[in-house]
């Protein structure tokens, strides 16, 4: 017991000081954990003799149904559902992506907008599962897993970073241009071919809201505001702690729309901290043209610092 007592101890300690995507991760791989700890559970109280019809609706209860009409009764769904998965190869498929996405999202544009994107995503990807059942001809019942949101951000990097370069086995250094490319068009395949149409949907709609997000972002339009307000203000709803008296507040980071080459905000004037928006902009040309593994390790920190900020 003191083994997994340990692992627990590990597992909070990377919850509560990781970042972001580890939390994501987490997350996801847990609620699979505990969806087949029920299942075990149900196989073996019935005997050995199979999983008792029962645990689909136990599942389907957290999933994102197709109907509208059970929708409208279910609205969780839309938010759990990108959170679940039964399947083994499923979960790990999402989650080496959202490894691979959320870290280089977190890298350029701050660690703050990983879970917002992945939000976006989703809820995006529900809303066109739940609408494909309209016009589809042989709809599944309900949707499950963490994709949608995944491809979501992927078309988030794949306009900030698109040369960017990642190591993949067998195939050495690819640009996740064409990482993203083959995703997109391996979801277009489905969709021609009627194999799970809605969730194909679903993927796609998550790629078009991480594109949309980073577009709305150089524009000086930041979507993760109000998602990081909203579940700021639910988690000092449950903190049982007071909080303390509140110093003076920092002033707002320059709009995004400077960062991407657009027009300087007002804050130009301000020579230190017009030099660090130039070094920044000059990392990000650099990824650009370059990729990210070829920052020396000074850009890497500096970029970093700058994703925390």
């Amino acid at each position: 017991m003191a083994v997994f007592g340990s692992i627990w101890d590990d597992i909070k300690y990377s919850f509560r000081m990781g970042n972001m995507v580890t939390r994501l991760i987490i997350i996801n791989f847990g609620v699979f954990v505990a969806v087949s700890m029920v299942k075990l559970t149900l196989w073996m109280a019935n005997t050995g003799h199979g999983i008792p019809e029962y645990f689909e609706d136990i599942l389907y209860f957290f999933c994102m149904p197709a109907q509208w009409q059970t929708a409208l009764f279910h609205p969780w769904g839309f938010f759990t559902s990108m959170f679940l998965h039964e399947n083994f190869w499923h979960v790990v498929n999402n989650v080496i992506f959202l490894y691979l996405f959320g870290r280089i999202a977190g890298d350029l544009i701050g660690n703050r907008r990983v879970f917002p994107i992945y939000l976006l995503g989703g809820l995006v990807g529900n809303v066109l599962f739940l609408i494909s059942d309209f016009w589809m001809a042989y709809p599944v019942p309900y949707a499950l897993g963490a994709s949608g949101a995944v491809m979501a951000l992927a078309g988030a990097v794949v306009i900030l970073a698109p040369d960017y370069r990642v190591m993949l086995l067998l195939l050495g250094q690819v640009k996740l241009k064409y990482i993203v490319l083959v995703m997109v068009l391996l979801d277009m395949v489905g969709i021609a071919q009627n194999s799970n149409s809605g969730g194909h949907i679903a993927h796609l709609g998550g790629f078009a809201m991480g594109i949309f997000f980073v577009y709305q972002l150089r524009d000086g339009k930041d979507l993760a505001v109000p998602v990081n307000r909203f579940f700021d203000r639910i988690i000092s709803w449950f903190s049982s702690t007071k909080r303390t008296p509140a110093g003076p507040r920092r002033r707002p980071q320059p709009a995004m729309k400077a960062t991407f080459g657009g027009a300087k905000g007002n804050r130009a004037t301000d020579t230190n901290d017009l030099s660090f928006q130039e070094k920044l902009d000059a990392i990000l040309d650099k990824i650009k043209q370059q990729g990210y593994e070829n920052l020396s390790a000074e850009e890497k920190d500096f970029l970093y610092e700058a994703s925390k900020k």
